[in-house]
């Protein structure tokens, strides 16, 4: 589980496309200090296993599943990616809480920069829409944030100087993926909901 609070911006070093499956390699000196093999670290959102750790490198195993439902099919060595350990009880929850199970991959559509923030605009794949609600949460490319507008195939957040300082999203453009994980909570609602009918 993660806050989604950005800790580090990290670099893809290596990658290695298998037959149905792809392994990364990510430097990232503040996550790997303290990670051992088998640690989750979230990259762009997406909860991966460290199998590998040397120095302030580690390397994880990607699925199919992921790479079709996850921009990380498309990371070459040098993207900047967005780096997460995992919450501890004992901490506290600076965003909300983040699974790392990305629900899709959208495409920022437009962006306004103000005089202290950045109006980003961002594209809602249809299955998604039901989940998002003004002043509700999502996370993006792994960035907990607070939705400013939401409406059918698309949704705004308003980015601090921090938040485009210190992650993708300060460096990302209209037509550049990111990907998705919508709040938790709205989907065990609707399940429990249907459940009743």
């Amino acid at each position: 589980m993660f806050t989604g609070i950005v800790e580090e911006l990290g670099e893809i070093v290596g990658v290695e496309f298998l037959r149905d499956s792809a392994r990364l390699t990510i430097r990232g000196p503040l996550v790997t200090q303290d990670a051992v093999h088998g640690a989750s670290i979230a990259v762009n959102g997406v909860c991966l296993t460290v199998v590998d750790l040397e120095e302030d490198v580690f390397t994880a195993d990607v699925m199919k599943e992921t790479l079709d439902r996850s921009g990380l099919g498309a990371v070459e060595p040098g993207t900047r990616v967005n780096l997460e350990r995992p919450v501890r009880l004992a901490d506290r929850l600076g965003g909300h809480l983040v699974q790392g199970h990305v629900d899709g991959v959208a495409e920022i559509l437009s962006r306004e920069p103000g005089e202290h923030w950045d109006v980003v605009k961002v594209s809602l794949p249809a299955g998604l829409s039901r989940y998002v609600v003004a002043k509700g949460s999502i996370t993006v490319d792994g960035i907990s944030l607070t939705v400013v507008e939401a409406a059918t195939g698309w949704f705004t957040v308003s980015l601090i100087p921090t938040t485009l300082a210190l992650t993708t999203l300060g460096h990302k453009g209209p037509g550049d993926p990111v990907n998705l994980e919508v709040d938790v909570v709205a989907k065990y609602v609707e399940r429990l909901m249907d459940a009743d009918r």
